[in-house]
């Protein structure tokens, strides 16, 4: 059976950004796409007539479940108009948001959300529910954000951050296999750092012994694998560079249809689940960016 891709939407824009760009990706992976919804409210009593609340009432479970029927209802013909090839399915998943979506991450070949979602904190760089779930989700999860042009895809380019401390073959493959669906190119990046008491031999103020040999050593090997499964991709660059990674990646998105970053997650029963340059990326990228998550 074929992993379906799986797409949130809320019926904010930010969302239904979300659903074009992977009814596309669906297309291009010839996968399934499965829209989905969470039932955020349960069954609550209406409030008092004299009751003031700070917000609108309430809704019911029945409300919310007709709402989101109404949502994916339109985002899944928002697909058919837009991809006609992609086999769509829609549904609306009981439980809260964040809950749901983790309960079905497990089958799906990635999972793609706005970068904002409804209500009074759209304002965020990053919607509470999109943070959650990259930091939980057990399958990729694409978070699309940035300019219009990135978000398009005018770019032509598949950007790969590879990790310091390890190898990160998951995100490896998974940027390997985008940029072969896109039929486009691809720059790894690797960034590391001089430690406390390190000497490095220096030329024009840029690190260049053996920790910098070693570091482009470390990124050859990383890529080896994946680039031997997929002969038709191109790799354009491979940085590696002695300075922040979430600088280094930022910048290198610039010019990127999508940004792939691996992550180790943390083991928080509350607070960040996600590393700092992860974290980064999903806030400030200017390309829509996944998270893959690396085995423990």
């Amino acid at each position: 059976m074929v992993s379906p891709l799986m797409v949130a939407v809320d019926g904010s824009p930010s969302s239904l950004e979300a659903v074009d760009w992977a009814a596309d990706e669906a297309a291009r992976q010839d996968v399934p796409l499965r829209i989905v919804h969470g039932v955020v409210q349960a069954n609550r009593p209406e409030p008092h007539e004299d009751e003031a609340l700070p917000f609108a009432p309430p809704q019911t479970r029945e409300q919310a479940v007709e709402e989101g029927d109404e949502v994916v209802g339109a985002a899944a013909e928002r697909v058919r108009r837009r991809a006609p090839g992609v086999k769509v399915t829609a549904e609306v998943l009981p439980g809260e948001a964040v809950d749901a979506l983790l309960g079905e991450s497990a089958g799906a070949l990635a999972l793609v959300l706005g970068h904002r979602g409804r209500g009074a904190l759209t304002g965020l760089l990053l919607g509470s529910v999109g943070l959650e779930v990259a930091g939980r989700a057990e399958c990729p999860v694409v978070i699309i954000r940035g300019e219009k042009s990135n978000i398009a895809g005018e770019f032509g380019r598949v950007v790969l951050g590879v990790r310091e401390t390890d190898d990160a073959p998951a995100a490896a493959e998974f940027a390997f296999r985008e940029a072969e669906a896109r039929n486009c190119e691809l720059h790894a990046v690797h960034a590391w750092h001089l430690q406390s008491g390190q000497d490095e031999a220096m030329k024009d103020g840029i690190p260049c012994g053996p920790m910098m040999f070693a570091a482009k050593e470390h990124l050859e090997e990383t890529l080896k694998g994946p680039a031997a499964r997929h002969p038709g991709v191109k790799v354009i660059s491979q940085e590696a560079y002695c300075g922040s990674a979430r600088d280094g990646l930022l910048r290198a998105a610039a010019a990127a249809d999508l940004l792939v970053v691996g992550s180790r997650r943390l083991q928080r029963a509350f607070g960040l689940q996600l590393g700092p340059v992860s974290h980064g990326a999903l806030h400030h990228a200017p390309c829509p960016v996944a998270i893959v998550p690396q085995p423990s």
